[in-house]
């Protein structure tokens, strides 16, 4: 609606996970780093957080392109909540592995025989669990036991388990203290900093034929950051909001009042406010004490 508006000749900041618009940070490229290495050298499970919002669909997006180059085989569950046995029913559909067995054995008789197809011709078999701390304990350990199926020499199946921060906290759990010990490598994705979401929208209005020094103002980088605090999700959601705000105001460019009502209609608290109020609170306290202090000398 407001492409025109602007000189876009598309949005900008759509919450799909464009490729095109992909902008990688250090924290982003060692993350890839991580994962890669972990499944090149057959480590079993490879663990990924992240806050809410900073981009782990997008790098695990990013990661499944890298596997198809690699010739790899993969098997992504996007929906945790499922006992054990339908989560090795979905995750043998997605793989692809042929097997009309209805009891538990026989299906992991065929996975295994298909792992060790895969390993003959030297090919990789991946699985990546996105949003694993909605797994429950059983289906965690069931993922465990999938990591014995194994050679001497190497397992033959990989495991990413990606999900929020508190998934470390779910590992930390006594009952998954052996499921803890198979995670070899561990990796993040962090928020990005002031200058990084700066470089972030002017890289996705590049890609979308615009100049971000044209549309927003100094100033509103600056409350973009403030409000979202460097989580991509928040930036993309306020952008898009904000410059919807400019457009029905007619206005040529962004600036701080159409990301603060951006924010406001998103529901979004400033991190900011509750220091300036305790700071006021603070100084009408102060003030309080030196009248009271003022009157008693006088008294």
């Amino acid at each position: 609606m407001y492409e025109k508006h602007f000189q876009l000749q598309t949005a900008p900041f759509s919450l799909n996970p464009d490729p095109r618009f992909l902008y990688v940070t250090p924290s982003f490229r060692e993350a890839i780093a991580t994962l890669a290495y972990g499944i090149t050298n057959r480590r079993g499970f490879v663990l990924l957080t992240g806050d809410v919002g900073t981009g782990k669909t997008t790098l695990l997006n990013v990661f499944v392109q890298w596997l198809v180059n690699q010739s790899a085989c993969t098997a992504f569950v996007f929906n945790p909540r499922l006992d054990p046995d339908e989560f090795v029913s979905f995750m043998m559909a997605d793989f692809g592995v042929p097997c009309n067995a209805r009891s538990k054995s026989e299906r992991l008789i065929a996975l295994n025989q298909w792992l060790l197809e895969l390993q003959h011709d030297g090919r990789p078999a991946v699985l990546i669990v996105d949003e694993a701390q909605q797994l429950s304990e059983e289906t965690l350990e069931e993922l465990r036991l999938l990591t014995n199926l194994e050679t001497p020499t190497q397992k033959l199946l990989q495991i990413v388990l990606s999900g929020q921060s508190e998934l470390e906290g779910i590992l930390a759990r006594p009952s998954l203290r052996q499921l803890k010990q198979r995670i070899s490598l561990r990796c993040k994705t962090l928020p990005l900093s002031s200058a990084q979401t700066i470089e972030y929208i002017a890289r996705r209005v590049q890609v979308a034929g615009g100049s971000a020094n044209r549309i927003f103002l100094p100033e509103a980088f600056e409350t973009i950051y403030r409000y979202s605090e460097g989580t991509v999700r928040l930036v993309n959601l306020i952008c898009e909001n904000a410059l919807m705000g400019a457009f029905c105001d007619d206005e040529p460019m962004v600036g701080a009042r159409h990301v603060e009502q951006a924010a406001q209609e998103l529901e979004l608290e400033d991190p900011a406010a509750p220091d300036e109020e305790l700071d006021e609170v603070a100084a009408n306290n102060a003030a309080r004490r030196v009248t009271k202090a003022g009157k008693g000398t006088d008294e």
